[in-house]
């Protein structure tokens, strides 16, 4: 990991003590308290903080555009499962950081933003009202005062975990000299997690577990919320084995409680034949996972006459589609049903194995761009560009096994999830997506990479989101141990083109000249190349083959005339034709439960 570049940090001074400290003093010492990386960039508002942090020793990963600093921080928390910190200045470094905020906000990502704000004594001629903006997007803002800033940044952090949230704390500009008027002393084991979930009581849970006792076909389906929830992929585990049932995901859950039983996504981006097994489940239990229409692929996901039973630790997300509603953590209610059930379906009244032991589950199935005897064909679409399917194929093959991938917005994101796998639950991150932007992929690929920097950070882009990232491009460049950039190039606003244009609206705007990335990346100090066939993958697996070190840049140029599963089989009539296609700008809706 790299800090500011160029910086030596000063010999090691004896920390100012609360009771001593100034108010950017105070912070900074909590931050060294509960992170262990500053994600940011610097201004009048927040010099003193990042130089309190710096010239200490503290990691400081520096970003070159605001809102990358928020979306480095909540994606080091996606890959991690550590709160992210973040900071920047006041004015236009905080208005910067709104998509951003917005997107962790509806994530519901727990992350800290600090800032610079107004003085106490009132806003300049050029102030703006950051509270009110960050209030908008749905995110609170803390305003320190001088009498005691530790304490109440400690809080953020513990609110902002607990309640799975980011939490703004502002640094008035009258205060970044200013004394600490008195201090209380942190408290001996800080609250870093969530406190342990209550086990719902049993006549909560009886009406699931007569369910499940009953089901011939139990299905469960794990979102988000089991990653997030201590114990709770274990428990998810033991409950599938006990039933006998098989285990479908959110793509944000894959491998959630590994291959066992597993069918795959669920939803939009679920291979079609494990959705045909999906389909013929008598019980589903959805745990942590959103209803949305996407995730229910528009109602088709489940059979008519399945019971549906849900779990989320929020009351208002109960899908349209459930029979029986349980609000409870889910690693406390997975592990009180595992509990209700033996070990083994055997023990449960299940001779034959229950329905996993009973159904068979064929090989992936074949995609185009591969021969019958499993060889590769050129690559090409019929117009001579790119298949994006079989170039998504290949890399499941030549990419490092230990990668995380990190997903912007765009009509591309089908294809990695269907083509390639993940090594654990926090391997693959879509970003952008809670909020429908673009944008965002460079610097969430900075901060999954200082997240896991063992693996190879793998940011899947499309040329539009990619040329709005550009300024942390380079960001990613300098700071990946190994990293590879993917952009399906198709010269195009790839979703609108498909949604719009196909209805006959002018496409002027949805065009874009053709920008090779590989040699924007080469001027930034990576290696890379731009893509004609099949064949010029190899210089992909010449780089891996020599250590995967540095970032490599992988410039695609693939067909406008290949359609995504995904976005064929919405724009086809599994939604109502006057609602448009939950894509946004480029991105589907709610994927990321």
């Amino acid at each position: 990991m790299t800090a500011v570049a160029g910086h030596r940090a000063k010999a090691a001074a004896p920390f100012a003590t609360e009771a001593t400290a100034t108010v950017p003093q105070a912070v900074a010492q909590v931050v060294r308290e509960r992170a262990t990386t500053l994600f940011g960039l610097m201004g009048n508002g927040n010099a003193h903080l990042i130089s309190e942090l710096t010239s200490t020793g503290f990691p400081f990963v520096t970003v070159r555009h605001e809102a990358g600093a928020v979306a480095a921080a909540d994606a080091f928390f996606r890959a991690s499962g550590k709160l992210g910190t973040a900071t920047v200045t006041y004015g236009a470094g905080f208005t910067n950081t709104l998509t951003a905020l917005s997107e962790a906000a509806i994530a519901r990502i727990p992350l800290i933003l600090i800032v610079g704000d107004a003085p106490t004594s009132g806003p300049r001629f050029f102030d703006v009202d950051q509270v009110g903006m960050a209030a908008a997007a749905g995110v609170e803002t803390v305003r320190l005062d001088a009498q005691d800033p530790a304490a109440q940044i400690r809080e953020a952090y513990d609110r902002a975990a607990a309640e799975s949230r980011p939490i703004v704390v502002a640094i008035p500009y009258d205060l970044v000299e200013a004394p600490v008027q008195a201090a209380t002393q942190p408290a001996e084991a800080p609250q870093l997690t969530t406190l342990a979930a209550a086990t719902p009581a049993a006549t909560e849970l009886e009406p699931l577990v007569a369910a499940l006792r009953g089901a011939e076909k139990p299905l469960i389906i794990a979102g988000r919320g089991v990653v997030d929830s201590a114990g709770a992929p274990e428990a998810l585990r033991r409950l599938a084995d006990g039933l006998g049932a098989f285990i479908a995901t959110s793509v944000m859950a894959r491998q959630v409680a590994g291959p066992e039983g597993d069918l795959g996504i669920a939803g939009g981006f679920a291979r079609l034949e494990r959705v045909e097994i999906m389909r013929q489940a008598d019980v589903v239990l959805v745990v942590g996972a959103g209803m949305n229409p996407f995730q229910m692929r528009y109602g088709t996901l489940v059979s008519e006459d399945a019971l549906v039973l849900q779990v989320d630790s929020r009351a208002g997300q109960r899908g349209e589609r459930t029979d029986r509603f349980l609000v409870a953590d889910a690693g406390a209610a997975l592990a009180a049903l595992a509990a209700a059930f033996g070990a083994t379906p055997q023990e449960n009244g299940r001779p034959d194995g229950g329905w996993r032991g009973r159904q068979s589950l064929s090989a992936a199935p074949r995609v185009e761009g591969m021969r019958a005897d499993g060889s590769m064909e050129d690559g090409l679409a019929e117009d001579g560009r790119l298949n994006p399917r079989t170039m998504a194929l290949a890399l499941e093959d030549i990419l490092p096994r230990e990668r995380t991938f990190v997903q912007d917005g765009g009509h591309f994101i089908g294809w990695i999830p269907l083509m390639c796998s993940v090594p654990d639950a926090r391997s693959h991150l879509f970003v952008g997506t809670a909020f429908q932007s673009i944008g965002l992929g460079f610097p969430s690929a900075v901060g999954a990479a200082v997240a896991r920097p063992n693996r190879t950070t793998v940011l899947v882009t499309g040329d539009g989101g990619g040329l709005m990232a550009l300024p942390d491009f380079e960001s990613f460049v300098r700071q990946a141990r190994s990293g590879v950039v993917v952009v399906f190039n198709d010269a195009a606003y790839g979703a609108e083109l498909h949604q719009y244009a196909a209805r006959g609206l002018d496409e002027a705007a949805m065009l874009i000249e053709e920008v090779d990335f590989a040699a924007l990346g080469r001027a930034f100090g990576a290696d890379g190349i731009k893509v004609r066939s099949l064949q010029d993958l190899d210089a992909l697996k010449d780089w891996v083959s020599r250590g995967a070190e540095g970032v490599f840049v992988l410039d695609l140029p693939i067909s406008q005339a290949v359609v995504a599963e995904y976005m064929a089989e919405s724009m086809a009539g599994a939604r109502p034709a006057p609602r448009p296609l939950p894509v946004g700008s480029c991105t589907v809706s709610a994927i990321d439960s």
